[in-house]
């Protein structure tokens, strides 16, 4: 069963061996654990439900409990200390675009606010539900997870916008082809999730992000019903389609979504590659990005998080030896981690690699073969489970995203670490903070950091510690002129510095939109634009 404060499903554990305990005691203390909120108590302070009756929509505490929460920071604290705050009144399940539309002239007819729920995977707080006298219903979309069309001579697919990543390549690959879309939330996010906070996979290089796959599609909106064709390309003025992409539920739900798809690759091939340090990890990426390589993933981690994955990868005997390899083909203290893949024919993907290695060693990179990279392959959805085990042995672990030219990528990612440094350092606390560059482009790269410190088993202590910690890292990134979201949307948690990014021009633009489909302002409320003027203010002045 899925976890309900926490990650994933209940019998997936991802053990912390105690050579990786020792490691973290080392960078930030030991942590302390702590017993959790059980499921019944909080399930007892969840208040009577305030919607009038309606034959889709589920009342009860348990159901409201399991969707009326994500997985940012905010979420965890508080399904893990059990103050859940506000919930959604009720929560339906509907199974077809109708019943979608259904709900929504209900919502509108009693003033209820609409959460659109995909797979309740979102970090930045987009499916809390706001405070305040109006009723709030979410509108699960899991049972809109069907193939409704699939046109392999223009290899296109549309689906249900509730279908999850596994459904979905399940159903592609039956016929022979895949969408590629591969976040790290890939088991349990939806089609519609990613194209309404505009996702990127991990294997992006090759498929593209979700705007390059998202051909068109179908969304209910307060003020009726939105059809987008899928045109292989138009110049007939705006394209729809932006007004979906990133909408983070503030015009409609999207109900079906029409995609681009690719044949099934013939191979898949991941390998590691070694650098001294961090300038010339960073000039062969470039480099390789520039070259337009057709590669299907570039990842890089900074020394921090290059040790880190070496000492939690257990087995010490082969790290070891690899280590002492490293050292003495001059990779030592300081170097740098770099994975890349590609994806196709056997003889392009041959290719591909052979070029990208070339250009790696001619900047002293030292390959590592393939190990390491099948490894990542065969985690790289399990490692997020990481989280739960940490948490249970007194640890918190967030993150915070970007994108930036390449001149500002060694600085903002500097900027970003220092800032969590120097929040804990002022309450006595450290932070272990490491950084990877998880999507690369010839103009420069996403820039995407971890913070992983000591819980203090108070609520309020605990959720104070994450405001001014995520506070200080999103300073740090618009100050630095990267974009508040990569690929985790806006939410509640980054609204306060869209305005920064957007200008008061562009936010108000975003608010005629959302008002001209959603006039009395029941979707998703508070998220995206949703932060108060004043706190805006009070951010730009702040950055200025």
């Amino acid at each position: 069963m899925r976890r309900w404060n926490g990650w994933g499903d209940d019998t997936i554990d991802f053990p912390l061996q105690e050579d990786a305990l020792h490691f973290l005691r080392e960078r930030v203390g030991q942590g302390i654990a702590m017993a959790d909120a059980a499921f019944e108590d909080v399930c007892n302070r969840v208040p009577p439900s305030r919607l009038r009756p309606h034959r889709l929509v589920d009342i009860s505490a348990p159901v409201r409990l399991r969707n009326g929460l994500g997985q940012s920071m905010q979420d965890w604290l508080r399904l893990r200390y059990g103050v859940p705050g506000p919930l959604p009144d009720g929560v339906a399940f509907p199974e077809s675009s109708e019943q979608v539309r259904e709900l929504l002239d209900f919502a509108a007819r009693h003033d209820a606010a609409v959460i659109p729920y995909g797979g309740g995977t979102s970090v930045v707080g987009h499916l809390g539900a706001p405070a305040g006298a109006r009723p709030v219903l979410t509108i699960n979309l899991s049972r809109l997870n069907r193939l409704l069309d699939f046109d392999p001579d223009a290899q296109l697919a549309t689906f249900g916008a509730g279908v999850a990543g596994p459904e979905l390549e399940a159903q592609l690959r039956a016929r022979g082809y895949t969408l590629g879309h591969f976040p790290q939330s890939f088991e349990y996010s939806t089609l519609g999730g990613w194209i309404v906070t505009r996702s990127s996979g991990q294997q992006s290089l090759r498929y593209g992000r979700i705007e390059q796959l998202f051909a068109g599609g179908r969304m209910e909106t307060p003020q009726g019903t939105l059809h987008i064709p899928a045109f292989p390309a138009s110049a007939a003025g705006i394209d729809l389609r932006e007004l979906v992409l990133g909408s983070e539920g503030r015009i409609g739900i999207l109900t079906e979504a029409t995609v681009r798809i690719s044949r099934l690759p013939q191979s898949d091939s991941f390998h590691a590659v070694f650098f001294p340090g961090w300038r010339e990890a960073e000039t062969a990426l470039r480099h390789i990005a520039q070259a337009r390589i057709p590669l299907s993933m570039l990842r890089l981690s900074n020394p921090v998080e290059t040790m880190t994955t070496l000492r939690l990868a257990g087995n010490k005997g082969l790290i070891g030896l690899l280590e002492r390899y490293l050292s003495l083909r001059g990779c030592a203290h300081g170097k740098c981690l770099l994975l890349m893949g590609a994806s196709g024919d056997r003889l392009p993907v041959q290719q591909a690699i052979g070029n990208a290695l070339r250009i790696a060693r001619n900047h002293h990179g030292v390959h590592a073969g393939e190990a390491i990279g099948r490894k990542w392959k065969a985690n790289r959805f399990r490692n997020v489970y990481l989280r739960n085990a940490l948490w249970g042995r007194g640890y918190a672990v967030d993150t915070v995203e970007t994108a930036i030219d390449w001149l500002r990528v060694q600085p903002t990612m500097h900027a970003i670490e220092q800032a969590a440094a120097q929040v804990l350092h002022a309450e006595g606390e450290r932070v272990h903070a490491y950084t990877h560059l998880s999507h690369i482009y010839p103009q420069g790269a996403s820039v995407y950091s971890t913070f992983v410190y000591r819980l203090t088993g108070n609520f309020n202590t605990d959720f104070a510690r994450w405001r001014r910690l995520k506070a200080a890292v999103s300073e740090a990134i618009v100050a630095s002129g990267g974009t508040i979201s990569h690929q985790h949307g806006v939410g509640t948690d980054h609204a306060p510095y869209l305005h920064a990014e957007k200008g008061e021009l562009g936010i108000a633009a975003m608010r005629q939109v959302f008002r001209h489909f959603d006039p009395q302002g029941l979707m998703n409320p508070g998220k995206l634009t949703g932060a108060c003027n004043e706190e805006a203010t009070d951010v730009a002045r702040k950055l200025a």
